[in-house]
């Protein structure tokens, strides 16, 4: 009797070892299937990347367990529905919603099951993303990068690098409310400051030469910008245009800065990118995305461009450069 226990333990030890092997092999095996909307490939590339690089830390491999379907708007917003509409139909796991708040609310439009992280939303609430940052409820989830109060404070910078300026123009792109929050809180900060400010809407590239030509003949001293995916896309041709009109400008990302800007204050972008992924995993491992609280940055970052301030004519106070966590001298 006792042998005959031994074999019947013996084979229920077997079995589970076996049905346990076979469902570590079939998780192994399963490609984890990610759409990506995105704005413009070529200038976010890099971002792209720094996802992919999240995805690898957590053992994802393009081409081995993860396929990224990549649909990108090229410019015309116009198309994101229809983009989104596509990842829904190739029945992706996750859409990664890359492209700035208007891809996340296609995206979100198209489908109320797949799930939907964004990587850098600039008011997840005020836009409609998510109910609230903590329980986001629905099928949406991800990582907030501005903040109204986020302006004001590179309006301060830009007092304290420029300090004789007394009227700055800020440049955005209409059509979304957090903007709208973005520049009354921009208003409250100038009087703080008392320095005049000089809005001016660019609804797309091709606004660019008009707006830096109302920003000149206002006799503006400096600019900044309300952060959106096209200004972000369109970053390098608008550092150029603030250095042609010898206009100290401050940045929402670093990004700014690495194409020849001034200056720049915010969440590090490539960082919010690699942080997506940890989100898209855990859903990919059952975790709901309306249950999985909006990532607030808690830290951001001030880069001095001390060659561009040369070029300005401008001195950057020793005491601002001492606090820039990074500074660019050559």
């Amino acid at each position: 009797m006792m042998g005959l226990r031994l074999v019947f333990s013996v084979t229920f030890a077997l079995v589970g070892l076996f049905n346990a092997v076979a469902a570590e092999a079939q998780q192994a095996a399963k490609v984890a299937r990610i759409g990506w909307l995105g704005e413009e490939p070529t200038r976010s590339t890099y971002l792209r990347e720094a996802f992919l690089q999240g995805m690898g830390d957590l053992g994802y491999v393009e081409g081995r367990n993860l396929v990224l379907e990549s649909r990108y708007a090229e410019g015309k917003l116009e198309r994101f529905p229809a983009l989104a509409a596509e990842l829904v139909a190739l029945k992706v796991d996750v859409i990664v919603a890359a492209g700035g708040t208007r891809a996340v609310l296609a995206a979100k439009q198209a489908t109320k099951t797949v799930p939907i992280v964004f990587p850098a939303a600039s008011d997840p609430v005020a836009s409609g993303l998510v109910s609230s940052l903590a329980r986001p409820d629905g099928n949406v989830t991800g990582l907030s990068f501005f903040s109204p109060e986020l302006v004001g404070k590179c309006l301060e910078l830009l007092t304290q690098a420029a300090p004789g300026v007394s009227r700055v123009a800020v440049l955005w792109q209409p059509g979304e409310r957090p903007e709208t929050d973005m520049l009354k809180a921009a208003e409250v900060a100038a009087r703080a400051l008392r320095i005049r400010l000089q809005f001016v809407e660019a609804r797309g590239p091709d606004d660019f030469d008009r707006a830096f030509s109302e920003i000149t003949r206002a006799r503006a001293g400096a600019l900044t910008l309300v952060t959106s995916a096209m200004l972000f896309s369109e970053r390098k041709r608008l550092v150029d245009l603030a250095a042609k009109n010898r206009l100290p400008t401050v940045y929402p990302w670093r990004d700014g800065v690495d194409a020849g800007g001034l200056m720049s204050y915010g969440p590090n972008t490539a960082d919010l990118f690699r942080r997506t992924a940890i989100y898209v995993d855990k859903i990919l491992k059952g975790a709901k995305p309306g249950e999985l609280p909006v990532e607030q940055p808690t830290k951001f970052e001030l880069v001095i461009n001390l060659k561009a301030a040369k070029t300005l004519g401008l001195t950057i106070p020793q005491s601002l450069v001492a606090r820039a966590d990074r500074v660019i001298e050559k």
